[in-house]
């Protein structure tokens, strides 16, 4: 086991076509970023002026290396990263700033963001996390988990930080932000850790955020964690992680509005995107529900986790995801409902469509036993609400099984709609493709046909389960043409 985590390799992340082989590239280990790899949507004119797309402009500018930065892999830059934003924080209420990084391998513990401010990194920029536990501060549970992932107490902060902030970009040409998540993933299975393992990038309390165009690799757990916040705009990220790589979920939105994901792919030992809204009775008295969300144009290879993961922790609620355009490969899941007896809270109005997967294990799964508790003091009174699940238009190639539907005793999983999907079976695919408790629904057009809690409706029906046709606000932003003069090597 330590094997598959000691041995780097570099991943060819290039082109969606050749996916696959990224898969085979994370199987063996801790994954090395490619440099020089360009985004559609950031370019560099001649040499000196970068352009790209973002929620704001900014007046002023600089680069790290004004504040002593040392981009040789092994200076530590955590003060001058510090230093930088503080520097460049005067100017929110002029303009806002941008701090700018360059080529080079930029070695640095946690920093904080402020508002009105754009992190850039070049294309060959690579910010390496530190490996000194010195450099990262410990800060307490979230409210609405009252418990740390890995242990009990407190978490180590995230690489990339920031609270009660508004207006923040964090960007670049598809620069590499690499977590070195080996020792961390070491220490988690020796059972070392003394806090919890640290997020690659975590905003809360914030509104009017954008995380595009950078390349994620090696997280020591989840990789973009956007909590407390609204008005997000997540979109051409690419995550690499080796599949075996404990809890790097990609894209866990958490008790947030009005978000937007698209244009992602994602190799992950969890789930590619897990949708959160806190934990047990933590999450119930906080009361902050994940809603308006919006999932497309993404691709994912997870074996071992979902695609699309709504929960476990989801006991401030979770409604109107929307997600379309969605491509599985190899993955244990395609769209994962996680919850159980002490969550409360509520799944509904959840809606797929148009999604394409090759090999997984199941199409669809639902869970209504999932056991994971922050503590033993959970209502366990406290059920969850699921209703209102819509899946339709879906093509499964390779399952094992088409779905496991496992609501609660007592407390059903109702208003379940799937149609227009047809699922070819593996070679040694179950007897029994279909698996299904505690359910209750409809299906039209249902290829293996579904079990009896959810009958066919005939083909007249095909069109029943919904999906929305209004938009949410945060599918009209769009990103305005900006630019940077490079005047630092």
């Amino acid at each position: 086991m330590e094997e598959l985590y000691k041995k780097p390799i570099k991943a060819q992340v290039v082109k969606m076509a050749i996916l696959v082989l990224i898969l085979a590239a994370a199987m063996m280990g801790e994954v090395e970023g490619r440099k020089g790899r360009k985004h559609k949507k950031g370019r560099i004119v001649e040499g000196k002026m970068i352009e790209y797309g973002a929620i704001s402009c900014r007046a002023h500018s600089a680069s790290i290396t004004d504040f002593g930065g040392v981009g040789d892999g092994e200076t530590s830059n955590t003060k001058a990263f510090q230093a930088a934003v503080e520097r460049l924080s005067q100017y929110a209420g002029d303009g806002g700033a941008q701090l700018y990084v360059p080529a080079g391998r930029w070695l640095t513990g946690s920093f904080n963001l402020t508002s009105h401010f754009t992190l850039f990194l070049h294309q060959d920029a690579v910010l390496l996390a530190s490996q000194d536990l010195n450099e990262w501060s410990v800060v307490e549970p979230l409210p609405s988990y009252g418990h740390g992932r890995d242990t009990s107490g407190g978490r180590y902060i995230s690489l990339i930080f920031g609270t009660n902030l508004t207006d923040v970009v964090i960007t670049g040409n598809n620069g590499t932000i690499d977590g070195q998540g080996d020792r961390w993933w070491q220490l988690f299975h020796q059972g070392k850790l003394k806090y919890t393992r640290p997020y690659l990038i975590e905003i809360m309390y914030s509104s009017n955020i954008q995380i595009s165009n950078l390349t994620l690799l090696n997280s020591p757990s989840w990789n973009v964690h956007p909590v407390y916040s609204s008005n997000l705009v997540i979109q051409g990220i690419t995550i690499i992680a080796p599949v075996r790589s404990p809890n790097t979920d990609g894209i866990n939105p958490d008790s947030c509005t009005n978000v937007r994901i698209e244009d992602c792919y994602i190799v992950s030992g969890d789930d590619c995107v897990a949708v959160k809204s806190g934990w047990d009775e933590y999450g119930i008295r906080f009361g902050w529900p994940t809603k308006q969300l919006v999932i497309r144009r993404l691709t994912c290879i997870s074996p071992t986790s979902a695609v699309i993961a709504l929960g476990s922790e989801m006991s401030g609620g979770i409604q109107d995801v929307r997600a379309e355009d969605i491509t599985a490969i190899n993955s244990e899941s395609g769209v994962r409902i996680k919850t159980g007896i002490g969550r409360g809270g509520y799944v509904k109005d959840i809606y797929v469509r148009r999604m394409t997967m090759h090999t997984m294990k199941w199409a669809f799964w639902m869970t209504g036993n999932y056991g994971s508790h922050a503590d033993k003091k959970y209502d366990p009174h406290a059920l969850p609400v699921i209703q209102g699940i819509n899946y339709r238009d879906i093509v499964v190639e390779n399952a094992t099984m088409a779905a496991r539907l496992e609501g609660i005793s007592g407390d059903s999983f109702t208003d379940i709609c799937i149609s227009n999907v047809t699922i070819s079976m593996a070679p040694k695919a179950k007897k029994q493709p279909w698996t299904c408790t505690d359910v209750e629904g409809i299906t039209s057009q249902v290829t293996p046909p579904p079990c009896s809690l959810l009958p066919d409706q005939g083909e007249e029906k095909i069109t029943t389960c919904k999906f929305p046709e209004d938009t949410i606000p945060i599918e009209a932003v769009e990103l305005r043409k900006c630019s940077y003069q490079i005047s630092h090597a």
